[in-house]
């Protein structure tokens, strides 16, 4: 299925609203987008997008609902093919009920072919829909590429690299046509090829599809381990083996609707961003890999693709969650131990990830206590995109069996009923760290902790605050967002110094506390009504705006034996610091347009 077939199938199954008014892609359409999504809408064709000669789609992944609907032919199939690696012998036996499996494994093989609809017409970059999402962006940006590179120490198409990272169209010192900027993290497929053809001192060859079946938007997304090319989950989830054709040394995705090749240069960068980014913040201007543009393609009759990230949750929520349930049979195999793994969406994924792990290290006649979580906590955090994990919370499934990673706040009550502070805090410092994530000093530098709970119970968590003796000048407004959680709103964040003693002063303040056993953990905020609100806002504030080294202190610290711990409460300081980057906000006089839109005989009247 082609994108354009595609849409006319959410058109006729009621899944798409089309927008024939010409539309802005200057902030516009991505103010449509997020309201129709917050909403539960449909897909949105915008039929003429002011600038550029193409209609562009957007959330076509809206909705769970709409998520299964495009994949409803062959989503169950690509379940059972996977789950085929957990029990090989299992599935051998129910083969004869299955006949379907081998044909659904052999989609899974790129196939080369010798048309390619997508190499049909030419066009520019400046005349594809330059779509810019937030006020602040540094220029357009391609929101949905799929960017396929190649180990050229082994060109292999089976082990080729299909990824999504962000491309700068326009912008800063870009020239137009001719230059785009990639921004891709570390430790990203494409960064290892990077790597290879650095050091072999040659240009690494790009090239970026736009389009094409939904399934293979998707598969750009899934975090395959190295080595093993997203084609193949593209084939099998899409129902048909994944084309490619070969054209003037690229490889080129033959069904998708555009396609920009081109070349980077070994040790060649230009500024990139900012960009507002799925964390709810911007990335800043930093150097990135520069590509050289060489063609842009386009087949027939195409349809650009496009979403809108920012604060959680947004459309790539529903990747996550798609991500999520086809992986999640696959945790245990990978890391043995592991029963469940969740990186929480509300706080941009990668700051918080909740486990269940096994705790079977028990000792005769003693109290369970966190030793094999130990072990899998480390693993975890060596497993491909888990390894951005800033705080990784991790509980034994031996204490309940019905716990689950996706109940957030039934999560945090559990292990804090649990926790040793003095024993169960284990800190990560000077280590890479999500390369969106500023709450570190640097690019890609920050600290990680883990926090492993096991065993029974150790305290009764409390349901309301207890009144505080005295707190320092300027902390009050104290709110309870969740049992045995207390947030305290206090001063501004003024410098590194003031705010060191600032929180000193408030641990010593809560040594005589008579809450300080049921309510382990206090969290410094900028306001504490806003945290008070929902857990969502109290998870985004708190895992987005600390970084656990510099901004994790306790009421009665220690250091023995180089091991941290507090005999009390654990305080997180997540207040804004100046090094952060700053919160996205819409423009005002777009959001006041596109409400219009929505009031009686607008063209979103009843969608938003």
């Amino acid at each position: 299925m082609s994108l354009k077939a595609c849409v006319a199938d959410l058109e006729r199954h009621g899944h798409l609203m089309r927008i024939a008014d010409e539309v802005d892609p200057y902030l516009e359409m991505a103010e449509i987008h997020r309201r129709v999504y917050a909403n539960g809408g449909p897909a949105i064709l915008f039929e003429r997008v002011k600038g550029s000669p193409f209609p562009a789609v957007s959330n076509l992944f809206g909705t769970p609902e709409r998520g299964r609907f495009l994949f409803r032919k062959t989503y169950k199939k690509v379940e059972e093919l996977l789950a085929c690696k957990v029990d090989p012998i299992a599935a051998l036996k129910s083969l004869w009920r299955k006949p379907h499996l081998p044909f659904t494994a052999l989609t899974t093989l790129p196939k080369k072919v010798k048309r390619a609809p997508v190499l049909s017409c030419k066009t520019t970059i400046s005349a594809l829909p330059q779509i810019v999402s937030w006020p602040l962006d540094g220029g357009a940006y391609i929101t949905l590429p799929q960017v396929l590179t190649f180990d050229q120490q082994n060109p292999s198409v089976m082990r080729s690299n299909l990824g999504m990272y962000r491309v700068q169209m326009s912008g800063g010192d870009l020239v137009k046509d001719r230059e785009v900027g990639l921004h891709y993290q570390i430790h990203r497929g494409i960064g290892v090829h990077h790597a290879i053809s650095k050091g072999r001192g040659e240009a690494l060859r790009v090239a970026i599809f736009v389009g094409g079946h939904p399934a293979h938007t998707l598969a750009a997304v899934m975090p395959l381990p190295e080595g093993m090319s997203e084609l193949m989950f593209a084939g099998a989830l899409s129902g048909r083996r994944f084309r490619y054709a070969l054209h003037n040394g690229y490889t080129v995705s033959a069904e998708a609707d555009f396609c920009v090749v081109g070349y980077i240069n070994p040790c060649e960068v230009k500024k990139e961003g900012p960009f507002g980014d799925h964390l709810g913040y911007y990335s800043l201007v930093h150097d990135f890999p520069l590509m050289h543009v060489e063609e842009v393609y386009h087949r027939p009759g195409a349809i650009w693709p496009f979403t809108v990230v920012g604060r959680p949750p947004q459309e790539d929520t529903m990747f996550g969650k798609v991500i999520h349930e086809l992986t999640a049979p696959l945790v245990s195999l990978e890391i043995p131990g592991v029963k469940a793994l969740h990186a929480v969406d509300a706080t941009g994924v990668h700051p918080l990830m909740l486990a269940i792990g096994s705790e079977r290290y028990l000792p005769y006649g003693e109290e369970r206590i966190p030793q094999e979580l130990l072990t899998q906590a480390h693993s975890i955090l060596g497993f491909g995109q888990c390894s951005l994990a800033k705080y990784l919370f991790i509980a034994a499934h031996e204490d309940d069996p019905n716990l689950c990673v996706d109940d957030v706040g039934k999560f945090f009550s559990h292990l804090l009923e649990r926790v040793d502070w003095t024993r169960d805090l284990h800190f990560v410092t000077q280590t890479t760290q999500d390369t969106l994530d500023y709450s570190g000093k640097g690019l890609n530098a920050g600290s990680k902790l883990v926090l492993a709970a096991a065993g029974n119970p150790k305290r009764t968590l409390a349901s309301s605050i207890l009144p505080f003796a005295s707190l320092p000048t300027g902390f009050g407004d104290a709110c309870m967002p969740l049992p045995g959680v207390v947030a305290i709103q206090a001063p501004p964040y003024r410098s590194d110094s003031v705010a060191k003693e600032e929180i000193s002063s408030l641990c010593k303040a809560l040594v005589h506390w008579e809450g300080r056993e049921s309510s382990p953990l206090v969290v410094v905020v900028d306001d504490s009504c806003f945290v008070s609100k929902s857990l969502s806002n109290l998870l985004w504030v708190v895992f987005t705006r600390s970084d656990p080294a510099q901004d994790v202190e306790g009421v009665m610290s220690f250091v023995k034996d180089k091991h941290w711990g507090c005999e009390g409460p654990l305080v997180i300081d997540a207040r804004m610091k100046p090094h952060h980057a700053p919160p996205l906000e819409s423009d005002p006089a777009v959001v006041k347009k596109v409400e219009s839109m929505g009031r009686k005989g607008g063209v979103l009247h009843g969608i938003i």
